[in-house]
């Protein structure tokens, strides 16, 4: 399985961690990341620039899908904001003939042109749906057996539905339970797996923000979870990144690991933790390594 990889810009700026760990997995996996046909995509606009300037977005994302299609790959990400964004944009642009030709009107200097068959997938929907998780399950060869995992989509992967192909998709509306699961790991749900995780307000309401790290992280390690699990970098960001400031402002520890899909699917392929550079978290994952066995 062989596809044009489209990174984001987090991965390969603020969570490295997340890139070197998807290269390990999708090596393993037989997932082949062709990043050539990508290197000169932009950013998707993460939402951000969407509110400013919808017409903007679209054509940004009207040339990465145009750069996929002439690889003629199927076109993967890694980023749950990537995904949201592109699937919306997407839908907006194969929906209306009319406005695809007036954005294809913008490409045509860079003689590109957007012919509307690209199909954006994340790593955790290629894992569920074309890896398969019978093939992930004979894969394992360090059952998490024991580990309590607490799954967070987060927003951009979970809705609008209808542009996120839930209705021709209905298993990716559990999907990381699924992998979690596969993995030997025990799913821990609670309320907020679905919500924002506050990484949007952050530079506008701080205070808010660092709430709802503390509502998410605090909820479900007082139902028993070892570790959290996201397929989202930004929501990794402010999980991670913000979870002492959280703490101080909740005037409780929190002291939850928050883990990059990736990272947890490779500790159960046996990847060294080191190479998915699991100490480079700014939560220590060493006690949620020893739960499993294995040395940080």
């Amino acid at each position: 399985m062989k596809y044009a990889f489209y990174p984001g810009c987090v991965a390969q700026g603020a969570a490295p961690e997340l890139y070197s760990s998807t290269i390990e997995v999708c090596r393993l996996l037989g997932i082949e990341l062709d990043d050539a046909p990508m290197r000169s995509a932009s950013c998707t606009g993460a939402g951000v620039l969407q509110e400013k300037n919808l017409r903007l977005g679209d054509t940004l994302n009207a040339r990465n899908f145009a750069l996929a299609e002439r690889s003629g790959l199927p076109l993967l990400t890694i980023c749950s904001t990537c995904q949201g964004v592109m699937s919306q944009a997407n839908q907006r642009l194969t929906s209306d003939s009319d406005y695809l030709s007036s954005v294809n009107e913008d490409l045509e200097e860079e003689g590109l042109e957007y012919k509307g068959t690209a199909d954006p997938k994340h790593l955790l929907w290629i894992i569920v749906e074309d890896v398969g998780i019978d093939k992930l399950k004979s894969m394992v060869v360090r059952p998490l057996t024991g580990f309590k995992a607490a799954p967070f989509y987060g927003c951009y992967l979970v809705r609008p539905s209808s542009a996120l192909g839930f209705a021709e998709n209905p298993e990716r509306s559990d999907a990381l339970e699924q992998v979690i699961e596969a993995l030997g790991a025990t799913v821990v749900d609670f309320p907020g797996k679905n919500l924002c995780c506050g990484f949007p307000i952050l530079t506008i309401n701080q205070t808010n923000s660092l709430k709802m790290v503390s509502n998410h992280t605090l909820d479900a390690k007082d139902r028993g979870a070892d570790a959290m699990v996201t397929p989202c970098p930004l929501c990794h960001l402010n999980l991670d990144g913000y979870q002492p400031e959280a703490a101080k402002q909740a005037q409780q520890p929190i002291d939850l690991p928050i883990m990059h899909l990736p990272q947890m699917i490779g500790l159960a392929l046996g990847i060294d933790p080191a190479a998915m550079r699991l100490n480079k978290h700014i939560v220590s994952t060493q006690r949620m390594l020893s739960t499993i066995g294995v040395s940080p």
